[in-house]
């Protein structure tokens, strides 16, 4: 039917050999996404909640951690990995780089753990300490990482990260977005870390994240994934708002189905593990605003699979992604 609708590049992809099997859908027929849906990077995350250094090596063999954030992400995102990966920094010369860029970004995310997401007069000065401490650590590893691997990308994205926490100020997170973009003028990771840096509460002005978004879209070519930083740009300013139904107008519609038509849903787009998540920024977007022609082809497309980004900037992710999801 898909087929039909949109034409012949709607057509289902070849099945991908390194796919997970999906797991048993709940009632609302969605599922949580689990290690980007790849069995390699499965392999990857269990190697590294064993705390087996060569065995993580071995399962990174397939992916470029230097470029790939996802699988970056992955590891920064797995509570333990803080207790063993100073071992491999300080042990294994050879890969230092590699134990730095994952230490790096682990202890950015671990900070901002003991920081926790509350208000900012809300946290203790036990809490600001731990998360300074953290993040001083990651910068100073994310650095160094960059010093042996000055072609990497990844690691000046999330010095972006660490830079907002520590309130650096503008003018060293413009150094930081700039290198990052001189290794990959199209990244988006790096884009839509940057909208979040334009919004009020970083300090940016009204509608500067979304011009961002549309000058960095323009030069985007079909098929890439870059195309998402104008689904992130409308979440964001959703966000902003003090009016929920802020997306629904013809115009945020139609900027968005362009988009999605321009990357995610183009013949040319490449679906590498984890994919996923690029179709559920489109499907908040796309939901947010109402919209009612791509919105359907897009959950189809993910047929069930939920990532808690971007939908976590709701109070009841899962809920809203079941509901939009019935109702797309």
């Amino acid at each position: 039917m898909w087929g039909k609708l949109f034409g012949r590049g709607a057509e289902r992809p070849a099945a991908d050999p390194h796919a997970l099997p999906v797991p048993n859908k709940q009632k609302n027929g969605m599922y949580t996404l689990h290690a980007l849906g790849d069995a390699r990077v499965l392999a990857l995350v269990e190697a590294a909640e064993a705390g087996d250094w060569g065995a993580v090596k071995a399962t990174l063999a397939p992916f470029d951690l230097g470029r790939d954030h996802q699988v970056l992400g992955e590891l920064a995102d797995l509570d333990g990995v803080q207790d063993w990966i100073g071992r491999a920094v300080a042990e294994d010369a050879e890969h230092r780089a590699t134990a730095l860029l994952i230490s790096g970004a682990r202890h950015i995310i671990w900070g901002w753990e003991a920081r926790t997401s509350a208000r900012a007069v809300d946290v203790t000065q036990e809490q600001w300490r731990v998360f300074h401490d953290r993040l001083h650590i990651a910068e100073e590893h994310l650095f160094e990482a960059t010093e042996l691997r000055p072609e990497w990308v990844t690691p000046w994205r999330r010095l972006l990260t660490s830079g907002r926490g520590m309130s650096l100020g503008l003018a060293v997170n413009e150094t930081r977005r700039d290198a990052a973009l001189r290794r990959d003028p199209l990244d988006l990771e790096t884009h839509i870390e940057w909208v979040s840096q334009l919004q009020p509460r970083w300090g940016g002005e009204p509608g500067e994240a979304l011009a961002f978004a549309r000058e960095a879209f323009a030069g985007a070519p079909e098929g890439h994934r870059l195309g998402c930083v104008i689904a992130m740009a409308h979440i964001e300013e959703w966000v902003e708002s003090d009016r929920k139904d802020c997306l629904d107008t013809p115009g945020v519609q139609e900027e968005l189905r362009a988009a999605a038509r321009h990357s995610i849903l183009h013949p040319a787009y490449e679906r590498r593990p984890g994919w996923q998540e690029d179709f559920n920024m489109f499907a908040m977007a796309l939901a947010l605003s109402s919209e009612s022609i791509v919105a359907p082809r897009v959950f189809h497309e993910l047929d069930g699979a939920y990532t808690s980004w971007p939908w976590k900037y709701m109070a009841q992710p899962e809920k809203m992604y079941a509901r939009f999801r019935r109702t797309a």
